[in-house]
């Protein structure tokens, strides 16, 4: 406290001015002690607020984990419509080694192909979800296998990674809307036949 304050506080005190004193600190009063009640309350709210919202992205996260697993599933059973189930009206699928699906047709036609090929397995899983903001868009993110006889009869594996986003149906279901893969397995080397 600098020495000239001190030496005024020292001289209104001592000249029996504490009434006076009083008076000062009551009309310099700043309400500091009713912002210092309401800042605990702000916190507590704040921190009931990010709790909710990540308690509720769990929640989604969850919900999208889960359809993920049931549609590696729908395609473990090989049943197209099944597997086509848990995709919205409107999806665009960009598998490996095809043209963009578009349309309901397209895409059926993708995995009637795919699961008409004799002992093919096909499956997947989600390693990571993120959900968006606002509630309503997540994505998945994983690996998937699949295998089947190539022509001569020998077994092949395929492995690969894909993108799902998934998007909150008016109903309050989850349905991909974008479905991207594609594959691990490196292309066969440049024969040297010329």
């Amino acid at each position: 406290m600098p020495f000239a304050r001190c030496a005024s506080i020292l001289f209104i005190r001592a000249s029996g001015c504490s009434k006076l004193w009083k008076s000062v600190d009551v009309t310099f009063n700043y309400g500091l002690d009713e912002h210092m009640k309401t800042k605990p309350y702000i916190a507590l709210c704040l921190f009931t607020f990010i709790w909710s919202v990540s308690a509720a992205d769990s929640k989604i996260e969850q919900a999208v984990r889960d359809q993920d697993a049931q549609w590696s599933k729908a395609a473990e059973s090989r049943s197209v419509e099944k597997l086509l189930s848990f995709y919205a009206d409107d999806a665009v699928v960009s598998p490996a080694h095809a043209a963009i699906a578009t349309t309901k047709d397209s895409i059926q036609n993708i995995f009637q192909k795919l699961l008409s090929i004799p002992g093919v397995a096909l499956s997947w899983k989600a390693r990571k979800v993120t959900v968006a903001g606002s509630g309503d868009l997540a994505y998945s993110t994983g690996t998937y296998q699949m295998s089947a006889s190539d022509d001569s009869g020998k077994p092949s594996v395929d492995r690969g990674k894909y993108v799902a986003v998934w998007k909150k149906q008016a109903d309050g279901n989850w349905k991909v809307a974008v479905d991207i893969w594609n594959t691990d397995v490196p292309l066969p080397a440049p024969s040297d036949k010329k």
